[in-house]
């Protein structure tokens, strides 16, 4: 009877903290597939409507713009968000790479977060909307990463930015990105970067496709099979398999040593915890400094509970900590 796929759910829904059980009934459950993400690219998600801004949000500046691309690729679109007061000296920086297993997402879906940081840090906040997978495989999303790091550093007098203090980031496959770029602009050395700043990132391919399964981490909205899914349109090969190029999986990267300063924020029942903990230890022993949060009870995209939720505002107050050290 404790087999019945209802008992197993309920069992897992008991490990959840009851202050994000919320944000679970209001999710959809699904697996990722073609025909699903076909229906998801069907909605408009830069037409998808802002939660209300506080006043402090509202005030920050946001400008588009199209910015050159390497090698030929289309120009890359981000979002540009600056404090509404005219900086006295130059501001750090903050490049987001925003989520969506690779093959959706855009910039717009972190507004608020990205208001939120431009505000609190008083920094500059550059969101890329990268190319998305299957139609673009490794390495064209996150060469269009680089592109606009690279674009930043090059354009810091005009945007008032400080070089010393460019920071990169993002959430689940943009936290990813986030990681592999870091390594990237580390092999490249054209750009430095002074921090990375990691929520539920995606960091291994073999997890969920041979790597052993979680009795109780990947139960709710980023399940391995979704993960599966997402590695697969993104590597254009089976994940977990022997060809996977290197470059487009941190977790596969030998050396990790000479990596800015980091900082990771996970859910407990995240599909990504045991990938994350790993990164973390080897990031240790690379000697790179690095400081991981654990939040119990945590599903993948927990904070879509509210504000409201403790775990949620302690998920905020971690990483705009972390980001303020990163600055000082």
């Amino acid at each position: 009877m404790s087999d019945h796929p209802e008992c197993q759910t309920d069992r897992f829904r008991r490990m959840v903290a009851p202050e994000l059980l919320s944000g679970l009934d209001t999710f959809p459950s699904f697996e990722w597939n073609t025909e699903v993400l076909a229906r998801i690219r069907s909605i408009d998600l830069r037409q998808m409507p802002v939660p209300e801004l506080s006043i402090r949000q509202a005030s920050v500046q946001r400008e588009e713009r199209f910015i050159p691309a390497r090698a030929g690729a289309p120009d890359v679109r981000v979002l540009i968000y600056r404090p509404s007061d005219s900086p006295q000296n130059a501001q750090p920086a903050f490049l987001h790479i925003h989520g969506g297993g690779f093959f959706t997402g855009v910039p717009e879906i972190n507004e608020v977060h990205n208001r939120s940081f431009s505000s609190e840090q008083d920094c500059v906040v550059v969101s890329v909307d990268y190319r998305l997978a299957p139609e673009t495989r490794y390495p064209g999303s996150l060469e269009d990463c680089y592109a606009a790091l690279e674009w930043l550093y090059g354009q810091a007098d005009e945007l008032s930015v400080d070089r010393t203090r460019i920071a990169i980031g993002g959430e689940s496959a943009g936290g990813g990105h986030a990681a592999a770029l870091a390594i990237l602009a580390r092999d490249r050395g054209e750009v430095p970067v002074c921090f990375q700043l990691l929520d539920s990132p995606m960091l291994d391919d073999r997890t969920g496709s041979v790597s052993e399964p979680h009795p109780y981490c990947g139960k709710f909205v980023w399940t391995p099979e979704s993960n599966r899914f997402g590695w697969g349109a993104l590597l254009g090969v089976e994940p977990g398999g022997p060809d996977v190029p290197v470059g487009a999986v941190p977790a596969r990267t030998r050396d990790l040593s000479g990596l800015p300063a980091t900082c990771i924020t996970i859910g407990g029942l995240d599909l990504f915890l045991e990938e994350t903990l790993e990164y973390t230890r080897r990031l240790n022993r690379a000697g790179v400094a690095t400081e991981l949060h654990v939040i119990p009870g945590a599903y993948h995209g927990f904070p879509m509970a509210g504000t409201s939720a403790p775990q949620v505002q302690q998920w905020l107050r971690l990483r705009s900590d972390a980001l303020a050290r990163a600055y000082m």
